[in-house]
């Protein structure tokens, strides 16, 4: 099954940089707006090897000077690479969205790449062409994997649970603390039973991407290309894998929140009353609670909607001052509540098909305070909030080999770029 090798890493030298001035959430996440606050931070901050400094420079560059940039700093001392090859662990502190104190840990390996068709790297949802024409272009001219893939493995008995312990408490190499505060702290594992329990381990399983779909195709093309080109087959080519990182789903750390929708004014003119919420919704039932604003969400929610996870479930908000509670009285089974809402609630009250949303009828905030915010303040109508999907909904439908419908789940909290980088070249 996964093949999760230990490899000779490039890192950043922390006796030449801060780590936390220099490590970035993955391209994909940062606004237009926040690139200059990365370029600005530090000259050697890791944005450089991801985004232009302006937008408007994207689509004609060839990152060129990503690969000049990886090449002086491991030059100057910037960049230092491993001597020998290692997993390495990392653990993530962080506040959980609705508050408590909860850590991840997981490990970045070399991930050996395979075709979707095999069915041991599994997708979720579907990827854009302009993206991974773009990360192409990034992969061409650096020759290595500056950001890696993220992707989840089950271990419901916790088994490699004690092993990246050991390392984190003996063999730490570096920590740094994001703009979100989430505290990274990264460990060596080179211990060559613990390596071995984590390879055998991997080994029995497949995997499925949380995030970095476009990442992991563009290796997938990157690497199709090299094969054209070579004159013999290569297995252990570097471009036959790419960079990955790895957790598991079922620990306690390892968040899947929802993402809510919010259907803007241009598709809806007026909110639906109560009588077109029942017209469209025959058998649901139906309660509404008092909400004071934008910041009461999240506790409404947890108050109120959270108890019907694992029903048909959601809240409906127009900023009227009333939160609706729309469920019925039965088992989601092996349906998913984001597609029961897209069919039952965004098609049948607001009449949104497929194109309409995909045309922009829906946006998808990534938290509940920014959907209610939209309606507020911004150009939503109705939001509607979701309960989170678990684990077991994500790997039972990559099991059958099928996709999530748009913007399922929101993996937290995201892996950075800077803690560790593949470099192709020795």
């Amino acid at each position: 099954m996964t093949v999760a090798r230990p490899f000779s890493g490039l890192r950043y030298n922390t006796e030449k940089v801060e780590l936390s001035n220099v490590i970035v959430p993955p391209y994909d996440v940062i606004a237009a707006d926040e690139r200059e606050t990365y370029f600005s931070r530090d000259p050697h901050n890791a944005i450089r090897f991801e985004l232009t400094r302006h937008v408007a420079d994207e689509a004609a560059a060839d990152y060129a000077d990503v690969g000049k940039t990886l090449v002086s700093w491991r030059a100057s001392g910037v960049l230092i690479r491993d001597s020998d090859p290692r997993y390495y662990v990392m653990r993530q502190r962080f506040t959980a969205p609705t508050g408590g104190e909860l850590e991840r840990v997981g490990f970045f390996a070399e991930l050996a790449l395979e075709d979707y068709s095999d069915g041991i790297v599994r997708p979720h949802e579907r990827t854009l062409d302009g993206p991974k024409a773009d990360r192409l272009k990034v992969l061409r001219a650096s020759r290595a994997n500056l950001s890696s893939v993220f992707l989840l493995y089950q271990d419901r008995e916790q088994e490699l649970e004690s092993v990246f312990a050991r390392a984190l408490e003996t063999d730490v190499v570096a920590e740094a603390e994001d703009d979100a505060g989430v505290h990274h702290t990264l460990a060596i594992l080179a211990d060559p039973d613990d390596v071995e329990t984590v390879q055998s381990f991997m080994s029995r399983l497949p995997t499925v991407i949380a995030d970095g779909h476009h990442r992991y195709e563009t290796a997938l093309a990157y690497r199709d290309e090299k094969r054209a080109s070579a004159t013999l087959p290569n297995p252990t080519a570097p471009y036959e894998s790419t960079l990955a990182y790895f957790a598991n789903a079922y620990a306690p750390g390892s968040l899947l929140l929802p993402i809510h929708r919010v259907v803007k004014k241009l598709a809806c003119a007026v909110p639906p009353d109560d009588g077109r919420w029942r017209e469209g919704l025959p058998g649901w039932k139906h309660r509404t609670v008092a909400m004071e604003g934008a910041r009461s969400i999240d506790e409404l929610l947890e108050a109120h909607l959270a108890p019907l996870a694992g029903r048909p479930a959601f809240a409906a908000d127009d900023g009227s001052g009333n939160l609706r509670i729309i469920f019925r009285e039965e088992e989601l089974g092996n349906r998913l509540v984001v597609r029961v809402i897209e069919e039952d609630v965004l098609k049948t009250v607001f009449g949104l098909d497929q194109l309409a949303i995909r045309e922009g009828a829906v946006s998808y905030p990534k938290s509940a305070a920014r959907a209610a915010e939209e309606v507020r303040t911004g150009d939503g109508r109705v939001a509607l909030y979701l309960n989170p999907l678990s684990a077991d909904d994500v790997f039972r439908v990559t099991g059958r080999n099928e996709l999530m419908p748009q913007k399922s789940t929101f993996f937290y909290p995201k892996v950075p770029t800077g803690l560790v980088f593949r470099d192709h070249q020795p």
